[in-house]
């Protein structure tokens, strides 16, 4: 989370499934959320590229 502007904040949405299938690489997206509205960790279903298909992409540090 680096930039900040207010209550709005950068996050990275990386992906699970690919974490848990031990391929080499990591689908990584950049996002923006409000802290406020949304304090807990952000999910998203996103397209991996390597797996090639959408997965479950959830919020890291």
């Amino acid at each position: 989370m680096a930039k900040k502007k207010g209550n709005r904040v950068q996050v990275i949405l990386e992906c699970t499934e690919h974490k848990e299938s031990g391929m080499p690489g990591t689908s990584r997206y950049i996002s923006t959320k409000n802290r406020k509205n949304s304090p807990e960790r952000l999910e998203l279903k996103k397209y991996n590229p390597i797996l090639k298909k959408n997965t479950v992409h959830k919020e890291i540090k």
